[in-house]
């Protein structure tokens, strides 16, 4: 009889339905067990025996509704639902009950609780655990209504206790028949086990393996405090994950994509680098705009400097969700920190269709393991390294993932924050993320991040230094991928693949380098600091002191620039200057001569006389547009008789410095026109 599945009944205790009971509910529907739920939409009293003892309840309950059950062939399994997850299905669970040759059979520990001084009562066993788990137990109906039969105590009471000294007892322990679980061939319970449990992937299977007893538990249970120990095992089993199919869960319960109102809050906590770029990828966000509702938290930059077509407010607010929790019609809050960079426009679709009480998109540091989710946590509550952290990171694992903290950019239902969340404050701390998920956890919600799509990285904001007027140009070193994006010509990764080097002299190459942006910011930057050389041969910037062929100019030094300018002509010249000139190596890598913005004006400098430069070669990048902003202007090679006349903005010129190529600037006829000039190699 133990061979049918139909006569074995799962029972447990749910008051109100949480995270963790519904996904108790999923594994056990992805096995077929047929489950019985007790004490639903009552008040739980049993305690809170995560600290002290209690689950007195469970024991009433669980008297009270069986004596409504007859069939005293049928097989009670008694669980803990919120952090327990089956591995297997009722076949080997009966089995490996009828193995135990008993009528009763508890799961076990390594340690005794809630009262060590009855550890002497308990039976000595030869090898597994020693002690009673009361999270879970099986046993035939008649036994186990024995076994409930003479609970006396209150809904606080230590229904571990009252188990272990029913146990403890030999006459009832043989009354009852009654043995525990010693290996954990069918129960595992985490606590005080965590370094004896492995995940074994096999034939797009997973399961839990107990190592230190070689055996394959058909039940895992999160007891005390391993509750996130058993949220990151869920990400595995029942086979939610494998290396063959991938995650198998993760397009379940989605929600259909109707326009639902979200509240999107903006916190901007410290300077921040390309906070112009952050408000234009918003603006782009592929979302109805009549849906959203726009709340920003500044702490630096207004009023002294605002956009004028974002709404605001200042005020010394505590970013803790309220707005949207006082509005009936918002459904979702949309938390998300100036320095995330937020690629995927349909980034909201995504979060609300994965249906989840809050979620996160993963985003990652460029170049770095950095994420804005930790896969563990350290017994002080702080980071911890999961075994798959670095897996997800790098995407060799992607799905919906259950984490313990998630921070930067993160979606919750309203309904969290009007019901469960109702009147608690979230962020009371000096660490906001912090204290948020710490909150979150505590009330057994869970927060889950997903990598099932690429959605942005997060910007370093560590070094940023705001001393400048485009304080952005300054940080190719700590955003390289977002300064490109900004500063670097769209069709610059193009010049090779689409043959966009032009040759219009011998030896000259042009090419796109710079965008229109990073051409006005270098502009505005030099005119910004105002100290513009007088164009004499004098000058006290340059070694020796006499410069031959004077402009009016701003060195890069001036500005603290030269470093970033290097690395600049490393990442974006170099490549070029090698393909073009094949066999010649520049050392501009190791050492930088000479970097400026030349300022051309009629009625001061309108031009310059042939010369050679000082260099093997020289790059002169036009940053403003002739025909808009000047007349005139352009670069003669005198060898050659060949001239470019109409520089283009944001191009370069690439030309050897010495001997061949003896040049002059051509007359600026109106206007301003302004070049960035470097000698290469002197």
């Amino acid at each position: 009889m133990l061979w049918f599945p139909d006569k074995l009944l799962v029972v447990t205790v749910a008051t109100k339905e949480t995270d963790g009971y519904r996904r108790f509910l999923r594994t056990a529907k992805h096995f077929n067990y047929t489950v019985k739920v007790l004490g639903r939409g009552q008040k739980w009293k049993g305690g809170d025996y995560m600290s002290a003892p209690g689950g007195g309840q469970k024991v009433r309950l669980l008297n009270e509704g069986l004596k409504e059950m007859k069939d005293d062939h049928q097989i009670i399994l008694f669980i803990d639902s919120y952090d327990v997850v089956f591995a297997s299905g009722p076949k080997e669970l009966l089995k490996k009950f009828q193995q135990a040759k008993h009528r009763v059979v508890f799961s076990s520990e390594t340690l005794i609780w809630p009262d060590r001084h009855l550890e002497d009562k308990y039976p000595h066993v030869r090898e597994g655990n020693r002690f009673l788990g009361s999270g879970g137990f099986i046993g035939y109906l008649p036994n186990i209504k024995e076994l409930v039969a003479n609970w006396t105590g209150d809904d606080g009471d230590s229904d571990q206790l009252f188990f272990t000294k029913i146990y403890t007892d030999q006459s009832k322990r043989k009354s009852i028949n009654i043995t525990l679980d010693n290996k954990c061939r069918l129960f595992q319970n985490l606590h005080g086990a965590l370094d004896d449990v492995v995940l074994k992937f096999e034939d797009h299977q997973v399961r839990v393996r107990n190592v230190l007893y070689d055996t394959l538990p058909v039940i895992i249970h999160g007891n005390g405090p391993t509750k996130l120990q058993i949220n990151y095992l869920g990400n595995y089993i029942p086979n939610t994950w494998t290396f063959e199919s991938g995650c198998t869960v993760c397009r379940e319960d989605l929600r259909s994509l109707s326009a639902l109102q979200v509240l999107i809050g903006i916190f901007i906590q410290q300077p921040t680098p390309f906070v112009t770029v952050f408000f234009e990828r918003l603006l782009k966000l592929q979302y109805p705009k009549n849906k959203l509702k726009l709340f920003i938290f500044n702490k630096i930059y207004c009023p002294v400097f605002c956009s004028p077509h974002i709404t605001a407010k200042w005020a010394d607010w505590s970013p803790d969700c309220d707005l949207c929790r006082r509005d009936q019609d918002c459904d979702y809050f949309f938390s998300l920190d100036i320095e995330v960079v937020l690629k995927n426009k349909d980034t909201l679709k995504i979060l609300i269709e994965q249906n989840l009480p809050i979620v996160a998109p993963m985003i990652t540091r460029a170049g770095r393991l950095w994420s804005n989710f930790w896969g563990a946590l350290s017994g002080d509550g702080y980071y911890a390294r999961s075994e798959d952290y670095v897996d997800i990171v790098q995407g060799r694992r992607v799905g919906v993932w259950n984490v313990p903290y998630v921070s930067n950019v993160y979606l919750v239902k309203a309904g969290l924050l009007q019901r469960e969340l109702k009147d608690y404050e979230l962020f009371s701390s000096s660490d906001p993320d912090m204290a948020f998920c710490h909150n979150i956890r505590n009330k057994g919600i869970f927060m889950y991040v997903t990598n099932m799509h690429t959605f942005g990285r997060i910007l370093s904001t560590e070094n940023y230094q705001t001393g400048h007027l485009h304080n952005d140009l300054w940080q190719i070193f700590e955003n390289p991928v977002d300064w490109e994006e900004r500063y670097i010509h769209e069709n610059y990764t193009r010049i090779m693949k689409d043959k966009l080097i032009e040759n219009p002299c011998p030896d000259v190459y042009w090419f796109p380098v710079f965008s229109s942006v990073a051409c006005n910011h270098m502009i505005e930057e030099m005119e910004h600091y105002g100290k513009w050389s007088g164009g004499a041969n004098v000058d006290n910037r340059i070694h020796g002191g006499y410069e031959n062929v004077p402009t009016i100019d701003i060195h890069m030094t001036q500005i603290n620039f030269e470093k970033d300018w290097q690395k600049f002509l490393v990442e974006y010249v170099v490549p070029i200057t090698e393909k073009m000139f094949p066999g010649y190596y520049t050392k501009v890598r190791a050492h930088f001569e000479l970097a400026f913005v030349v300022r051309y004006k009629p009625d001061e400098q309108p031009s310059l006389r042939p010369h050679h430069d000082a260099s093997t070669f020289t790059v002169n990048i036009a940053l403003n547009q002739v025909g808009l902003d000047y007349q005139g202007g352009g670069c003669r090679f005198l060898r050659y008789d060949c001239s470019i006349q109409a520089p283009r903005k944001g191009w370069a010129l690439l030309h050897p410095g010495r001997l061949t190529h003896y040049h002059e600037g051509l007359p600026t006829t109106a206007g301003v026109r302004y070049i960035a000039v470097s000698f290469v190699d002197p």
